[in-house]
């Protein structure tokens, strides 16, 4: 899996001072699982080290100054963002991850100043702005954000969903598989978005007799919608209680009793979500409910990265 990532971010001296913003989160850990596509227009246009830069808001829109000139350097820094953005779009990328704060790489955290050098408000820096026009449905975020626990979470689970449609796709489905991957993400799906869950569900049954042309597209569009949206504890319980259900006839009274226990103190943020999963997933492998095993809410990314042990990962 190939993620494009702000060069500072992968420890690059290419900040305006020479110096690097290294992420160990995405270099250790994302890193075992994918290879990184390093950007930065900022440094392609001034070099390093350069002139801090600021976004200001002019008369024809934003534009980007020297923080201590008049110059206009927005024709600069668009061009280079354009290069960096075609680079990007020549290769597989499942997601970006993108320098906080930055005026080219800010993802709505760019501070932006009116021409009386007060500031106006944040937005996205240059080059995020056009990431987003150009990759409408690709998983983005920003390292800041990422260091709260349930929005880190919620962007890995993204980035691998991400990845694995696209190596569906790549497969070249037929209905037949198309409706065992869409089974397969049941639950995950539960957890986000009730609702659109069973427009797909209905789409995947094809009751109005499109092409699976049409159906694939649709269920594309749907697919990266849906796994863009955040869960939440009172999601995730429901679908906890749910999967529970296939195995209530299997264990005895005291684990039942234990299984929803557990659910509940996860409610309460008493324990992770690791831990219901986990016995649930015993339950499954014990009993063999092929069902459950095959969830992706299971397993939605690899279990080194341990982002549902941290308590703080749901809200």
């Amino acid at each position: 899996m190939q993620i494009a990532v702000s060069a500072c971010l992968l420890g690059e001296k290419i900040r305006f001072d020479g110096g690097h913003k290294h992420d160990h989160f995405i270099t250790d850990g994302l890193g075992a699982f994918s290879q990184f596509v390093p950007f930065c227009p900022e440094h392609l246009a001034f070099g390093t080290p350069r002139p801090t830069i600021r976004l200001v808001h002019g008369q024809g829109g934003i534009e980007v100054h020297p923080s201590k000139k008049e110059d206009n350097l927005t024709d600069a820094l668009l061009a280079t963002s354009n290069a960096e953005l075609s680079r990007l779009k020549a290769a597989p990328i499942r997601g970006i991850i993108f320098k906080s704060k930055s005026p080219s790489c800010g993802l709505g955290s760019a501070l932006v100043y009116r021409p009386n050098g007060y500031a106006e408000g944040k937005g996205d820096g240059v080059f995020a702005k056009l990431c987003r026009e150009h990759f409408p449905l690709l998983p983005m975020e920003e390292e800041g954000r990422l260091l709260d626990p349930w929005l880190r979470e919620n962007f890995v689970m993204q980035l691998f969903a991400y990845d694995d449609f696209e190596n569906f796709k790549a497969s070249e489905p037929a209905m037949k598989e198309l409706v065992a991957f869409h089974q397969s993400y049941k639950f995950m799906f539960q957890a986000k978005n009730e609702k659109m869950y069973r427009e797909m569900g209905n789409l995947v049954g094809n009751h109005d007799k499109q092409s699976f042309e049409a159906i694939f597209a649709a269920y594309e569009l749907l697919f990266k919608t849906i796994i863009a949206q955040k869960s939440s504890i009172g999601k995730n319980r429901n679908v906890l209680e749910h999967m529970a259900g296939f195995v209530k006839d299997l264990i005895s009274p005291v684990e039942k009793e234990m299984l929803h226990e557990q659910i509940g103190e996860y409610a309460q943020k008493i324990v992770p979500l690791i831990a219901p999963l986990s016995r649930l997933y015993m339950f499954a492998k014990n009993h063999q409910v092929e069902y459950l095993l095959g969830q992706k809410f299971l397993n939605p990314y690899p279990k080194e990265l341990a982002l549902r042990s941290d308590i703080k990962s749901g809200k």
